[in-house]
């Protein structure tokens, strides 16, 4: 048996703000998604206007884009939950934002497949800032 699939790792002193476009798939994964990412803290958003406050209100570990937000912004689509002041934004917009609230240290995870997510969130926060406070 390899000793990776043994060892836990902790991520309880981390977190991730997450960004998608169906609120009933979000909410579900948010219960799912913890323990399968070392515990950090998890929060879900599927609005511009929660997430953007979000942003704004605490440093964040991570921040994730779901896959249902990162195909609509490959289709140059508007992301659903989108705001006024966001219209027509692709994730090149969103990160440049991002950046500048959170600083280029934050760790960005996007993908179109959801097979993904957990990989890619698990490798992120290995190099991820503590910043559950």
């Amino acid at each position: 048996m390899d000793t990776k699939t043994k060892i836990q790792t902790d991520n309880s002193q981390k977190s991730v703000l997450a960004r998608g476009c169906d609120p009933e798939l979000s909410q579900r994964f948010a219960k799912i998604v913890p323990p399968l990412i070392g515990g950090a803290n998890y929060i879900p958003t599927t609005d511009d206007v929660d997430f953007i406050e979000k942003l704004k209100s605490k440093k964040w570990s991570v921040i994730y884009f779901a896959p249902g937000a990162c195909r609509f912004s490959a289709a140059k689509r508007q992301i659903p939950g989108g705001s006024i002041d966001t219209q027509g934004w692709t994730l090149e917009q969103y990160y440049q934002l991002i950046y500048e609230l959170q600083g280029k240290e934050v760790e960005i995870v996007q993908s179109p497949y959801e097979e993904e997510s957990l990989v890619l969130l698990n490798k992120a926060l290995v190099k991820a800032r503590i910043s559950n406070k």
